[in-house]
């Protein structure tokens, strides 16, 4: 008799947070001039109550149907956001740092055509032309949560194939120790490259990095789609990365370059503020950003603007079962 034992990672549907919650909390908390101070709100607090949603979304251009599996496995219980709100509400800051700068300024982007340069420690260097490669693609639709740095979070279904794959069709040599990524840099597209102050300071282009073992880990995914379609520019069009038990920030997006490395990379956000962001950034409700709590989240889309209740955050966002041994050993308040 087959027994099938349900992992703490599983979600449930109606956890998904709303689409169009997810796309309309930013663009009426800039109307209100709120701002990131929202996040400092005490637990339960509900400043617009159910305002969120009542605008209608706009539409997401140039996407197209994929076909894809439906592992069991990655088809947790629980409810995804609702599309329209996980994609209007978005961290890109070569668009602008508000959440709604994503949705307005990235509908310009070209993503047609598109090539990932794959080089370093590898001994079949390459250049995938993506479209041409997802034709060939097995795809898998992958419910994950999402928890953003910013403590809050969602429930995505992504469509992609494993990391590890794409890596081990490179042949790595035995000196490759780390993944290092890259955003598409073009200031003429990307108006948050262009200037300081609309891409919030920040050096481009964007870049990551993972150890190996979590580049090869199962769970690591590369996407090029969600909810059934490619992915729409403002969440990373053509291609990102999902890494799920890490904070979103991990997740680069617009990929145009993976290179194995036997040093560990340079990653943006722990260049810029190495004290805040760490380099693994694994989602830790025990370890603290220097200016907010991570023991709780609020699911964006349930319970008003800015949620009736928080949760508590799980430690690596839920998925400690599948990735807790890639650090036994390791001090987690130190390697954070």
């Amino acid at each position: 008799m087959l027994i099938r034992v349900r992992k703490t990672s599983a979600l449930s549907e109606h956890q998904v947070t709303p689409e169009r919650v997810y796309l309309q909390r930013r663009r009426i908390i800039q109307g209100l001039g709120l701002g990131a101070a929202a996040l400092s709100l005490p637990a339960g607090a509900s400043v617009f109550g159910n305002l969120l949603g009542k605008e209608k979304a706009p539409p997401v251009p140039n996407q197209m149907t994929l076909s894809y599996d439906r592992p069991e496995a990655y088809q947790p219980a629980f409810n995804p956001t609702a599309e329209q709100v996980a994609t209007s509400y978005n961290n890109f800051y070569e668009f602008g740092t508000d959440k709604s700068d994503p949705v307005r300024h990235a509908q310009g982007l070209k993503v047609r055509p598109w090539t990932i340069k794959i080089d370093g420690e590898v001994e079949k260097p390459q250049t995938i032309d993506v479209w041409a490669w997802m034709e060939q693609q097995r795809l898998e639709e992958r419910i994950y949560r999402h928890r953003c740095v910013e403590a809050w979070s969602m429930v995505i279904p992504w469509l992609g194939v494993p990391l590890a794959g794409i890596i081990k069709a490179a042949n790595p040599t035995s000196k490759a120790k780390y993944v290092a990524f890259e955003t598409l840099y073009d200031p003429e597209q990307m108006r948050g490259q262009a200037s300081r102050y609309v891409g919030g300071g920040i050096q481009y282009p964007y870049v990551e990095g993972l150890r190996m073992d979590e580049a090869m880990h199962p769970l690591s995914l590369m996407v090029v789609g969600m909810y059934g379609k490619t992915l729409p520019n403002q969440n990373g069009a053509p291609v990102r990365l999902v890494v799920p038990w890490k904070y979103g920030f991990k997740g680069i997006k617009s990929i145009v370059r993976i290179s194995l490395t036997e040093r560990q990379p340079p990653c943006t956000w722990n260049q810029l503020a190495p004290y805040e962001y760490g380099f693994y950034a694994n989602v830790n409700p025990g370890v603290d950003h220097p200016r907010w709590s991570q023991a709780s989240e609020r699911a964006i889309g349930e319970g008003g603007l800015f949620g009736s209740e928080r949760k508590p955050t799980l430690m690596f966002n839920g998925y400690e079962e599948e990735v807790a041994a890639l650090y036994a050993g390791m001090d987690l308040r130190k390697f954070y």
